[in-house]
């Protein structure tokens, strides 16, 4: 793996840095799989599809993103 600075809101970057290590591989993780879906120029909903299908693969399920968010 190789590190990139991309810019985000002061509320993501807030909520990035305060959350646990394995929260933070698990975003880590999404953020990549996203990057690389949309770099094969696919449409929105089947991009949305994939990263759906994914996040649950990976136990991240929107109970828990709802309370990620939350309670970061």
């Amino acid at each position: 793996m190789e590190t990139i600075t991309i810019k985000v809101d002061p509320e993501v970057a807030q909520f990035y840095q305060k959350v646990t290590p394995i929260k933070r591989q698990q975003i880590e993780n999404l953020f990549n799989n996203w990057l690389r879906t949309i770099i094969q120029e696919r449409s929105l909903d089947e991009i949305i599809s994939d990263l759906q299908h994914e996040a649950l693969a990976n136990g991240l399920t929107q109970e828990i993103l709802d309370n990620i968010i939350k309670n970061g």
